[in-house]
C-alpha cells in the first residue's frame, strides 16, 4: 500500500493507509505500507493518491502487468491534478482495475470512461462517543476546525467570519493542525494577535482531537476542495453538528438536503450560520439529528467491507483481460 506521507505524519492519505492497512489486516491479508516503490513483488497493489503515485504506478504495472491496482482518488487528483497535470493523473487512473472515490459525487467529476471502475467508500471512525466531558464545556459558544492549515481547506475562513459577530456573541473557533508552509504559518500568528474569538491549539493526537470534538458545540469544514474528508465521518459519528462549505466532497457525504451548507469563501454567510447555530437551538439540534441518522455510513465494519470489495473487483477485472 503506497502512500505519499512518510511514518509519523497526521496527514489524510498516511491515516487512511494505517487505517486500511489494519481493517485489510483483520480480514487476513499481509499489508505493507510504504512510501516508494521500486518493483517489488505483491499479489495486489493500492496506491493512495493519482498524481503524487503517477511513477510508482508506471512502475509497478511495468513490472507486474497481471497483478491488480486499487488507486484511491484524492481531491486534489479529482478537483485540481485532473486540470494541472491531467497525463499523469489519468495515466494513473487509466492504469488501475479499480477507482476508490470517497464521496457518492466523485462519478459526476472524473472522465466518464473511468467511472465503470468507480467504487465509493466511506471512511470509517470509531463507534465511542469523543473523549471528554461535555458538560465541562465553557460558557463560550465553542467550534473547532480540524485539519491542517492550507489553501484547499481555506482553513482560516471560520475565524474570519467570527469577526463579524456581534458583540453579545460568545463564539470561540479552537482550530487545531499543522500549518502547511511559512505563509500559512504568518497568516496563523497574524489571526491570533488580533482575533480574539481565535485560538491555536497546535497539532493534535487522535485522542487529543476527540477530546476537542466533545468539548465544542458545533464543527466548521470551510474546504474549497475535498476528496471526503474523514473529520465528517469522525464528527458523524459523534453526533456534532457541522457547518460545511457547499461542494461536491461534502454534499457526498452528508447529503443534498443536509441544512448546514454555506457558499465556498463566503465569510459573511458563515458568520450568519454561526450565529445561527448559537442562538437558534432549533437549529442546532437538527444538523445534530442529521449528522447522528448518517452515523451508520461511517463505520469500520463497512468500510472493510468496500475494502475487500475493492481488492475482489481488481482481481476479477486484471483477470478478465488476462483472458
Amino acid at each position: 500500500m503506497l502512500t505519499p506521507a512518510p511514518p509519523g505524519s497526521r496527514a489524510g492519505n498516511r491515516a487512511t493507509a494505517e487505517r486500511w492497512s489494519e481493517l485489510l489486516r483483520q480480514s487476513g491479508h499481509e499489508v505493507q505500507v510504504v512510501t516508494h516503490y521500486e518493483g517489488e513483488a505483491c499479489d495486489a497493489f493500492f496506491a493512495l493518491h493519482a498524481w503524487r503515485s503517477h511513477d510508482a504506478i508506471q512502475t509497478f504495472r511495468k513490472c507486474w502487468p497481471e497483478t491488480p491496482l486499487i488507486l484511491a482518488l484524492t481531491g486534489t487528483d479529482i478537483y485540481r491534478h485532473q486540470t494541472e497535470y491531467p497525463l499523469p493523473t489519468r495515466a494513473s487512473m487509466a492504469a488501475a482495475d479499480v477507482l476508490i472515490g470517497l464521496h457518492s459525487l466523485v462519478g459526476e467529476d472524473i472522465p466518464e470512461p473511468f467511472t465503470e471502475k468507480l467504487l465509493t467508500l466511506y471512511q470509517s471512525a470509531d463507534a465511542n462517543s469523543p473523549e471528554g466531558d461535555a458538560t465541562s464545556r465553557s460558557e463560550a459558544f465553542e467550534v473547532c476546525v480540524i485539519g491542517h492549515l492550507r489553501k484547499e481547506k481555506d482553513s482560516l475562513r471560520a475565524a474570519k467570519a467570527a469577526r463579524r459577530l456581534p458583540d453579545e456573541s460568545t463564539v470561540h473557533v479552537l482550530c487545531a493542525g499543522k500549518p502547511h508552509d511559512r505563509h500559512w504559518q504568518s497568516m496563523l500568528e497574524l489571526e491570533v494577535r488580533e482575533n480574539p474569538r481565535f485560538e491555536w491549539l497546535g497539532e493534535l493526537d487522535k485522542a487529543d482531537t476527540r477530546a476537542l470534538m466533545a468539548r465544542c458545540q458545533l464543527m466548521v469544514i470551510s474546504s474549497v476542495m475535498e476528496g471526503g474528508a474523514n473529520v465528517v465521518s469522525e464528527a458523524c459519528r459523534a453526533g456534532l453538528a457541522i457547518l460545511a462549505s457547499d461542494i461536491p466532497g461534502n454534499r457526498g457525504l452528508l447529503g443534498e438536503d443536509y441544512e448546514g451548507y454555506f457558499p465556498v469563501g463566503d465569510e459573511a454567510s458563515l458568520a450568519d450560520a454561526l450565529r445561527r447555530a448559537e442562538t437558534d437551538p432549533s437549529f442546532l439540534k437538527r444538523l445534530s439529528s442529521q449528522v447522528e441518522a448518517l452515523a451508520p455510513l461511517f463505520t469500520p465494519e463497512k468500510e472493510r467491507r468496500a475494502l475487500e470489495q475493492a481488492l475482489a473487483l481488481a482481481i476479477q477485472r486484471r483477470a478478465g483481460l488476462k483472458g
